[in-house]
Parts: C-alpha cells; structure tokens; sequence
C-alpha cells in the first residue's frame, strides 16, 4: 500500500508523519504548480470549486509517482465538499487509473470510527490501539509547530531588518520539523524554534498594520490557491493572521466534544445577527471571525473563497453589515483558475494603502483632539485667573 493524500499548506507533514510511524508508506504529491492546475481544470467539471480541480491534479500527479492509495475527508452540511471524494474517485476511474480511495468522514464524537478508518489505511493488523495514539500524537505535536512557524513567519517578516532572513529561518524550521522522529524531540525543540524566531532583528519603532484573513480553509491555507497573499501583505508592511490554522480545524471536525476549543461556541454568537444557524463550509465563522479581527483592534480583513463556494457567497451577502457595524474595512478576493498574481496584487496595494491613510487620518485626528483639549484647559485657566 502506498498511500496519497492532497496538498493543503502543511498538512503533508502531518499526514507523512501517521503514516510512516504506523509502517505505510507514503507518496506525498509534487508541491502544487501550473500543471497540478491544468490537470485539475482538464479534467473536472467547469462550475467545480477551485479545490476540487487542485486535488484532481494532485492524485494524478501522486498516481503517476506510484501511489495506489488515497485519502481523503469527507464532509457534512451544505457545503459540496462532502461529495468531493466520490466525485473525484469517478473521474479518476474514467482516466483508467487503478487506485482505492479511503473517504474519512468526520467521527461526530465516535473517536473511535477514525481510528477504525486510520487502521484500515495502515494495513498492519499489529498497529493496536496504543501505537496509533503514539502516532497520532507526534503527527500533532508536529501539526502544532507548523502552526506556530506559520503565525511567526506572517507577524515577523514583515519588521525584519534584513530581507529574507524570516523565510530562511522559516524553511530550516520546517524542515527540522519534518525530519524529527521521536515526541520528546518534538517539545525539546519548541523552545529552541521560539528562539530561532526570536533571534531576527526586527524593527521596534515602527507600526504595522494588522490584517486578518477568512474565508473557506482550503483557500485560506494553501499559498498557491491564495497567490501566497500572506507573503504578497507582508511585503506591503502588513502583519497577518489566519481566522483558522491546521489545528484549528483538527480540533473542531475530529477531536471528541470534551477535547474542542472552548471558547468556539462564544466565537460562533458573533455571527448570530448576521448569520443564526450553520449554513455548511466555513460561511458562519467567517462573519464571526470578521467581528472577532474588529473587536481586537485589527486594521482590516480580507475574505478568500473559491469562485461558486455557496457558504462563503451566503457569507459575503452578510460581510458588509458586518464592516459596517464594526467600522473594518473588509475586502472579498474570489479565487478561480483564471485568478493573476498581478490582479491580485494590485488589489492590495490598494487595500493597504487605504488602510495606511486610514490610520494617519486617525492619528492626526488624535493629535488635534490633544491639542484642542489642552487648549481649551489653557483658556480656562487664563479665565480663571483674570477672574
């Protein structure tokens, strides 16, 4: 058994971690490119979501590399992402391709029907109970640092001193991480990555403009889907922070109910004005993450989703009561086949530019309101004195 799986950010690592520490080996897909692309659009239907046609690229990509195996989630809801692994399955099977495809449905609290699904992918009757936990923790462990790496590169970079040194930093981490084996290396080395981060020079006086980013998750974690727009704002001046990472979302579809983020539910009450119930995908926490960024000071926020995502549209239809209410400036980019860097570019130069002028209009604002006061307290002295 050689098992594949789609590329998502990441999320390689984690997988190829699972499943090399549970004995199965693993084929991990060539990094997305213009041809991972141009297979998917060739032979996907042409109103599929962008990241059907990405992951119909990846398989072919990962089947021609000797693959026999593949997974992939499944979903719940409105949200077309849960027929994905049938669709994608048939049209794998139309190009002649000889495989099996593992669909692993979200366990709905039944823990223990994922680790059935993982056993099944092992193909190793020895693989009990204890060694698949063992796994599954350090592949989580790992998943844990990715995310940290992540957030400090898209906070960081954009203040270092010498340009480059955030991303070259960045890629020893990640590939430390990837190489390492045991658990107990896994949390030796978090302290020594913190300092690995905290080590850059950065530049102390000045701000930066802080930008949230939400929408469908797929778009909003894989650099080639999104035109790598963490990189593109950060290069602007901006910091950026994800409304979801990897873990995220691993701990709201998979983790059993007691272990889910506690606060998930309070987050959630944000988008009630706006949005009452679950309408599938991410849709309801977009509006909420939306009012979250505003409620901690954020400067603006930017909404991706794949052309024809229904919960994001539903989303969007709410967006601008949101940006209204919360005084945020929120810009949707709408992510398809046809989507340019350039394009792309152009359009947040423009959003950073507005939000720059934006800040300066408040800073002098505020220094007026100052001025103004301490004027006013000076006249009333002198009043007072002649008094």
């Amino acid at each position: 058994m050689k098992v594949t799986f789609p590329h998502m950010g990441n999320l390689y690592i984690v997988l190829e971690s699972l499943f090399e520490n549970l004995g199965t080996e693993v084929v991990v897909p060539p990094f997305c490119t213009k041809r991972t692309l141009e297979l998917g659009v060739l032979h996907s239907p042409e109103f599929a979501c962008l990241p059907l046609k990405i992951n119909v690229g990846n398989f072919i990509e990962a089947l021609e590399n000797g693959a026999d195996t593949i997974v992939m989630a499944g979903g719940i809801g409105p949200c077309r992402f849960g027929y994905y692994g049938e669709v994608e399955r048939e049209i794998l099977k139309d190009l002649g391709f000889d495989f099996k495809m593992v669909i692993v449905e979200p366990p709905k609290n039944n823990f223990l029907k994922l680790v059935s699904d993982i056993r099944v992918l092992t193909n190793r009757k020895q693989n009990s109970l204890k060694n698949i936990i063992k796994a599954a923790i350090i592949a989580w462990k790992k998943a844990i640092l990715l995310d940290i790496a992540d957030m400090k590169l898209s906070q960081i970079r954009p203040k270092e001193k010498i340009k480059g040194q955030t991303d070259k930093k960045y890629k020893e981490v990640i590939h430390k991480i990837k190489d390492i084996k045991k658990e107990a290396e896994l949390d030796e080395y978090k302290a020594v990555m913190l300092e690995t981060f905290d080590s850059i020079e950065t530049i102390k006086d000045k701000t930066f403009p802080k930008i949230g980013i939400v929408g469908e998750i797929y778009t909003v974690l894989e650099p080639f889907v999104n035109l790598d727009i963490e990189s593109e704002l950060n290069s602007l001046g901006a910091e950026v922070y994800r409304s979801v990472y990897l873990t995220d979302w691993v701990r709201i579809n998979l983790f059993p109910s007691f272990l889910k983020p506690k606060d998930y539910k309070e987050m959630l009450k944000l988008a009630e004005p706006y949005i009452k119930r679950f309408i599938g995908g991410h849709g309801q926490e977009t509006v909420a993450q939306i009012a979250s960024f505003a409620k901690n000071g954020f400067d603006g926020v930017i909404h991706l989703l794949p052309f024809t995502c229904m919960p994001e549209i539903v989303a969007k239809s709410a967006i601008p009561r949101v940006a209204k209410d919360y005084s945020i400036p929120v810009m949707t980019l709408v992510l398809d086949e046809h989507s340019a860097k350039a394009g792309v570019r152009t359009r947040l130069e423009a959003f950073i530019d507005m939000i720059n002028q934006k800040k300066e209009m408040s800073e002098d604002n505020s220094y007026l309101s100052k001025i103004y006061h301490e004027n006013s307290e000076l006249d009333n002295k002198i009043v007072l004195s002649n008094k």
